[in-house]
């Protein structure tokens, strides 16, 4: 009898871990981005937020007749950008970097981040 008891818990411990799954893959999704499409974008950082489950950049672009559209783009987590050598200090205000998006198929000035051009940065005298 507490043979099927046993069983019994290690089939609901291993139901409820791939039900605890099936969220975490579905708020991954892509699906918003026109991922066939690469947008470059240069601009100056408006804001860099460094957070879960996504980080973010808000990106100021000259556009069109030189007025500045903003953009917004979406990053992995604070924690896979930190195994990737980012901090939260990474991008500063007003630094001017190029970026290669994935945009969003809606036509909304978003996407998210394909490729990564680092500021140029001097470095201060030791």
């Amino acid at each position: 009898m507490l043979h099927r008891q046993s069983i019994a818990l290690l089939a609901a411990i291993g139901l409820s871990g791939l039900m605890g799954t099936t969220p975490a893959m579905a708020h991954h999704s892509l699906a918003m981005f026109d991922m066939s499409k690469s947008v470059r974008l240069e601009g100056s950082i408006k804001r860099f937020d460094w957070t879960n489950p996504h980080s973010w950049i808000f990106l100021d672009v000259v556009g069109p007749g030189a007025t500045t559209e903003q953009w917004t783009i979406e990053l992995p987590s604070a924690g896979v950008l930190a195994r990737d050598g980012w901090s939260k200090d990474y991008l500063r205000t007003g630094e001017r970097v190029v970026l290669h998006v994935n945009p969003l198929k809606d036509g909304r000035r978003g996407g998210s981040l394909e490729s990564f051009v680092p500021p140029s940065r001097r470095q201060s005298a030791p």
